[in-house]
């Protein structure tokens, strides 16, 4: 018999002073059985830094063809693909070409990412941004995770200030690009 995903819930009070958005978030995620807790910890911090009308987790590991989190606007259209983990360059030329903009985030070693990207063939490279954080920074969000979450997310001049179930955790939002 499969093992079937495991829920989470997070009660997210999020602050993002950079973009002006502010609100009170409860979010279910399923983490599928092969997907690991920093991956899923990506999810969130992508859902939560990129947050706005339109914003959904797709049907993650079990779809291929959409991003682990997407934003659609009122038509349906695909208005912003944001991958997680370390995409290849064909899943990236295939959601450039379906939105407006894409987006990675990781906590991988950016250099060796994008060295892996480096000279492949994907739709509009150059506006490709891929976002990393200090060095144990989700390694810490994953030790202070538990099936229902408390969370206090603040951004501030591209500073990260997480608070998850009582661990206080601060990060850089750092911008790569490719090329």
């Amino acid at each position: 018999m499969a093992l079937g995903a495991t829920i989470h819930t997070f009660d997210v009070q999020l602050a993002d002073v950079d973009r002006g958005v502010y609100d009170d978030l409860t979010l279910r995620v399923a983490r599928h059985p092969s997907e690991t807790d920093a991956n899923m910890i990506l999810r969130l911090l992508a859902y939560c830094l990129e947050f706005e009308e339109g914003i959904a987790f797709s049907e993650g590991i079990s779809s291929q063809d959409e991003p682990a989190v997407l934003v659609r606007d009122l038509t349906g259209s695909i208005v912003a693909w944001i991958e997680v983990g370390a995409p290849d360059a064909e899943r990236l030329h295939h959601g450039g070409k379906l939105a407006d903009r894409t987006v990675v985030y990781t906590q991988r070693e950016p250099s060796r990412l994008l060295a892996s990207w480096a000279g492949k063939r994907i739709h509009r490279s150059d506006e490709l941004v891929l976002h990393t954080f200090d060095p144990r920074f989700v390694d810490g969000a994953v030790a202070a995770l538990e099936r229902r979450n408390t969370v206090t997310l603040s951004i501030t001049e591209r500073q990260l200030y997480l608070e998850l179930n009582g661990t206080s955790l601060t990060s850089a939002v750092h911008d790569h690009r490719l090329g």
